[in-house]
């Protein structure tokens, strides 16, 4: 196991060092970023004045350097000291980027994880409920709506369901709440979008589970298991649904990228402020030191949880040898 980890995050901080390396280069290679800082209205002593206070009159690598530096160590600025972990100053707000980022993370995390909840306890219980009753009305039924849901995009299902629930005056408008201060505002205020965000997911983890579960019926240890007069539902549950889990764990690693990707799109049309809006207005307003430090974060944030749905093969099933 250890040397599976050690493998691991290696090749995550290798890919960590590439990606922000290509980020950097291109964002502050292809432009004056002080001209982005200065503003409208911007004088040629404050584009030098930015130069020098952002370091950016040194030659690229060196900024590239001192921006790796800052990460771990923290930077100067003429506006005060950075503390580590330090991605600089926001080009529109003059604030710290890393506190910006973690005013905005649980709103994303909130939403991230009750997305994956949702999709996985639906999808999977319908999928077994699906394969249980393998070619019944409710085996149709399920397969029938699992594969319309899954062309159906939150850009396009968000504001119809807002349009039926919140402007209709059937429920608030989304809004995230702390979950410690107010944890049925923090339900109910996440609902709609965790619905929405995971009806695309739920469609597909639906139709996976169905069939991996048909397959792992057909495997001889489960027919042996039948065979020695073991309860159906027991071999069910205890054989057939361990074994289906490896490759939905797998398609779970690979899908946490989309899983972000589709916060980032919910949280734009309910107009919740995530992680994933700030990424969009940041881009929207050239912001490159916002851009680049949400982009490494949530670079990172993803690695992280492929290493610990990597490790979990090992869990759930006993023939998998990670080392």
């Amino acid at each position: 196991m250890l040397p599976f980890l050690f493998r691991r995050v290696f090749g995550a901080v290798v890919i960590l060092l590439l990606l922000s390396a290509f980020t950097f280069f291109v964002f502050f290679s292809t432009g004056d970023p002080a001209m982005m800082a200065c503003g409208k209205n911007c004088t040629a002593d404050n584009v030098a004045l930015i130069h020098q206070n952002l370091g950016l009159d040194k030659p690229l690598p060196t900024q590239y350097w001192d921006f790796l530096v800052g990460i771990f160590a923290g930077r100067d600025y003429s506006i005060g000291h950075c503390s580590a972990p330090c991605f600089g100053y926001s080009f529109a707000t003059k604030q710290d980027v890393w506190a910006t980022m973690m005013d905005r993370l649980p709103t994303t995390a909130s939403l991230a994880v009750g997305g994956a909840i949702t999709f996985l306890v639906i999808g999977l219980g319908a999928g077994l409920l699906a394969a249980w009753k393998k070619g019944s009305v409710l085996d149709k039924t399920v397969t029938g709506a699992s594969m319309v849901l899954s062309s159906v995009q939150i850009y396009i299902l968000g504001p119809i369901v807002l349009g039926i629930f919140v402007y209709s005056g059937i429920m608030a408008s989304p809004k995230y709440v702390e979950l410690t201060s107010d944890p049925a505002g923090w339900f109910m205020g996440l609902l709609l979008p965790w619905l929405v965000m995971s009806t695309i997911f739920t469609a597909q983890y639906t139709r996976m589970s169905r069939s991996t579960m048909i397959e792992q019926l057909q495997e001889e240890h489960v027919r042996t298991a039948k065979a020695k007069g073991m309860p159906a539902r027991y071999v069910f549950l205890r054989y057939a649904w361990r074994g289906s889990l490896i490759p939905i764990v797998t398609i779970l690693g690979i899908d946490l990228s989309s899983l972000f990707g589709g916060a980032m799109i919910t949280e734009y049309t309910f107009s919740l402020a995530g992680l994933g809006r700030l990424a969009i207005n940041s881009v929207t307003t050239l912001d490159l030191p916002m851009v680049l430090g949400v982009l490494i974060f949530s670079a990172a944030l993803i690695l992280v949880f492929n290493i610990i749905v990597d490790a979990t093969y090992a869990l759930i099933d006993p023939r998998v040898r990670l080392s």
